[in-house]
């Protein structure tokens, strides 16, 4: 092997050296999906990538920053917050995020960390601005439903709607009609701190309130209240249940007296088409025989009126006539 030879096997082994060497100092770096990183130099932004694949930096002199690109969520602080009728309850709130943009997000908070923290103060902002705002029944509920629920079973029952139209029930009801709901609530509250995160290359998706709960001095009143409702729509439907009592106690007796008249009517013409009857055949017994119609009564009279007297006294009236001799001769 000549002296050139030799040389060129030395550059080649120097240069394969030098390769392996330069790649154990990392010059590629991957970004993985779900992900996006932000490559700087001497603490400033140089690029920046939000696709998956292979990319390449220069080692010791760059660093790549990665940030997650899925959607991802923060759980806010339970706060204290009044209603437009100041009243006070504590609202515990969940939101939705990712990062939009790499850039913008690590020139204003740089970790993630830093990003919590200033997110979390313009969503609990957003929330105490929307909820001032609104009435206690706009925070708690979603739509009129037991209202409509309330009309339809009034709608059902006309004299039950009189009554409760009487009452502070319907009243009550009525006053805490739901225009907005919580639904909608919960979209003022997105968009008005999304008034502020653009510019922090954030996308806020959405602020749903995880829990609300009565603040101590409301939940006694809130109870003092539902027990008052309560109350008042049981004495309500003890009234019309008594009413209804009394209207069907007349019916039942005015429905027997009806019927007892129609029955005692019906008896007594029964009763004297019996008469009748009995009175057609006694005449016509009568005028067939009368001497053995006058015998078969007479002892259908003593089979009555006799039986209950062990001894019987007479002078001969005509009404024993029949006891002296079979023919009926008193005289013999």
């Amino acid at each position: 092997m000549n002296k050139a030879m030799k040389k060129l096997i030395g550059w080649l082994v120097a240069i394969v050296v030098l390769f392996v060497a330069f790649l154990f100092m990392g010059p590629f770096y991957i970004v993985n999906e779900g992900s996006q990183v932000v490559v700087t130099r001497f603490g400033s932004i140089v690029d920046s990538h939000q696709d998956a694949g292979l990319y390449f930096k220069i080692p010791f002199l760059d660093k790549v920053i990665t940030y997650p690109k899925l959607v991802l969520s923060l759980d806010g602080d339970e706060q204290r917050i009044p209603t437009k009728e100041n009243q006070f309850i504590i609202v515990d709130t969940t939101s939705r995020w990712r990062i939009s943009d790499p850039i913008k997000f690590y020139q204003n908070f740089t970790t993630l960390e830093n990003a919590y923290n200033k997110l979390s103060d313009n969503i609990d902002s957003a929330c105490r601005t929307v909820i001032t705002q609104n009435k206690l029944s706009e925070i708690v509920r979603s739509s009129n439903h037991i209202n409509e629920v309330a009309e339809q079973s009034n709608e059902n029952d006309d004299e039950l709607g009189d009554l409760l139209n009487e009452t502070s029930i319907k009243e009550s009801a009525t006053n805490d009609i739901v225009t907005k709901g919580r639904g909608e609530l919960c979209r003022l509250m997105t968009a008005e701190a999304n008034k502020l995160v653009p510019e922090y290359g954030i996308d806020l998706i959405d602020i749903v309130p995880r829990q609300i709960k009565y603040s101590d001095e409301l939940t006694e009143s809130v109870y003092n209240r539902m027990i008052k409702d309560r109350n008042q729509a049981a004495q309500t439907f003890r009234s019309l249940g008594e009413g209804k009592k009394a209207e069907w106690l007349g019916r039942l007796e005015s429905d027997k007296r009806a019927i007892v008249s129609e029955a005692y009517r019906k008896s007594e013409e029964i009763k004297g088409a019996a008469d009748a009857e009995a009175a057609a055949i006694y005449a016509a017994a009568y005028n067939k025989d009368p001497e053995f119609y006058a015998f078969w009564k007479s002892m259908e009279s003593y089979k009555n009126n006799l039986k209950d007297y062990p001894a019987t006294y007479s002078t001969k009236m005509d009404y024993f006539k029949y006891l002296y001799s079979a023919d009926g001769n008193k005289n013999r």
